[in-house]
């Protein structure tokens, strides 16, 4: 129960973070004035505040979390916020800070650059899930299809559960779906 509350403090922390960030969203025109607004606008549900009392969702929970730093700055690189807020389900597997700083030196960096983008997408959009996966239900799959079309492996052994070789850490629920905290970066298969 403490491991639960302190990963659902961390998310919040992170979403709150991730709130506070510059933030850029496409300019748009309102059609009942020539007026635009200023790309520093916060558009979309990535920018709307849980009331009080009510469940945050993935995005909150990840922004409201220390272990979750770098992957914020990925998902805001990405510009892929409002996904992780959107209504789902979703399931999400989210690496700790220790995963990303794992990776060879100066991968972080290289893909956190724009013309990366899409890269950076694509890696960020294989940790997650259609559907609504628990601590209970995903152990009793053995493949859970990704958002990029791709599959990851679900193993339970004497140690704990693990997907593509990623220990799961805890989980937590969000109001759009599940947050399973991994201690590795999932990579998709090369195409």
């Amino acid at each position: 129960m403490k491991q639960t509350l302190t990963i659902i403090t961390v998310i919040g922390m992170i979403v709150f973070a991730m709130g506070c960030g510059n933030q850029e969203a496409p300019q748009e025109v309102n059609s009942n004035t020539t007026e635009e607004t200023t790309s520093s606008d916060p558009a979309g549900q990535a920018f709307v505040e849980p009331a009080e009392g009510e469940t945050p969702n993935i995005l909150q929970i990840a922004a409201g979390s220390p272990d979750h730093k770098m992957l914020v700055a990925a998902v805001q690189a990405a510009q892929i916020e409002n996904v992780l807020a959107n209504n789902g389900p979703l399931t999400v597997f989210a690496p700790v800070d220790a995963a990303f700083e794992a990776l060879p030196e100066g991968t972080v960096e290289t893909l956190l650059k724009p013309e990366n983008k899409k890269t950076l997408a694509n890696i960020l959009t294989f940790h997650a899930a259609p559907g609504k996966y628990g601590p209970n239900n995903i152990k009793g799959v053995m493949g859970i299809g990704q958002a990029t079309g791709d599959k990851v492996v679900v193993e339970v052994t004497e140690e704990g559960t693990f997907v593509n070789g990623a220990k799961v850490l805890g989980s937590v629920e969000a109001s759009n779906g599940y947050v399973h905290v991994i201690d590795k970066v999932l990579l998709p298969p090369e195409k």
